[in-house]
């Protein structure tokens, strides 16, 4: 079992947080220049912090180019893993308790980190680099996966629940589709398991998240 870290003792987490009030403010307001936003708008990523920042489409697009070091534009497309390959035995491997994580690279620490929701929002675990190799190795589309803005998103929830073999369903996804997940999860869990009504909401979180998908075999634009 890999060391975890509680989500107050993440720097990276803080997002979550602070993801969640933004989420909730009756008017959101773009951080760079203060325009009013509507409820769906942009996100930039500030690597060195880990921070997520809500924008106007005007100021987004001065980040699109995702060389930029201070700011990085959340990507909006999703990608649907269609041959995505991950045993039972790799995920294992891979040290994530439960069937469901998300995974992305920093650019400042040029490491791949893993978090899986819960009901206090999300917990890294401790990745072991060879595992993460041999499913990048499995699945060559992960090898452009945009640093910072874009993530590798797992749910094997229905292979656990069902003691069942596959290797369930991969994306790469806007990381604040990830962070949007981590909040329906903190509002809606309940009891030990979650409860019926809590995975009803993750069900229809992946059913919207497959309508929006594109194929990886098409062109896609971020």
């Amino acid at each position: 079992m890999a060391a975890v870290h509680p989500p107050e003792s993440a720097r990276d987490v803080a997002v979550l947080k602070r993801f969640a009030r933004n989420r909730a403010a009756a008017a959101e307001r773009c951080e760079l220049c203060g325009v009013a936003l509507g409820q769906e708008h942009e996100h930039l990523v500030q690597p060195a912090r880990h921070r997520l920042v809500c924008a106007c489409t005007a100021c987004a697009i001065l980040f699109s180019d995702q060389g930029n070091a201070a700011y990085r534009r959340v990507p909006r497309r999703v990608v649907r893993l269609d041959a995505f390959a991950v045993s039972d035995a790799q995920w294992e491997a891979l040290s994530i308790p439960i069937g469901l994580a998300f995974f992305f690279r920093s650019s400042p620490t040029g490491k791949v980190t893993a978090y899986y929701p819960s009901p206090a929002g999300a917990t890294e675990s401790l990745l072991p680099m060879a595992p993460w190799a041999d499913l990048v190795a499995a699945n060559p589309r992960l090898e452009q996966m945009e640093p910072d803005v874009e993530a590798l998103l797992v749910n094997r929830i229905a292979q656990t629940r069902a003691s069942a073999p596959g290797a369930g369903d991969g994306y790469l996804v806007p990381i604040d589709a990830c962070y949007g997940l981590v909040g329906i999860i903190r509002t809606h869990w309940r009891g030990f398991g979650g409860g019926s009504e809590l995975w009803e909401h993750v069900d229809q979180f992946f059913a919207a998240l497959a309508e929006r998908a594109e194929r990886p075999s098409r062109r896609i634009d971020g």
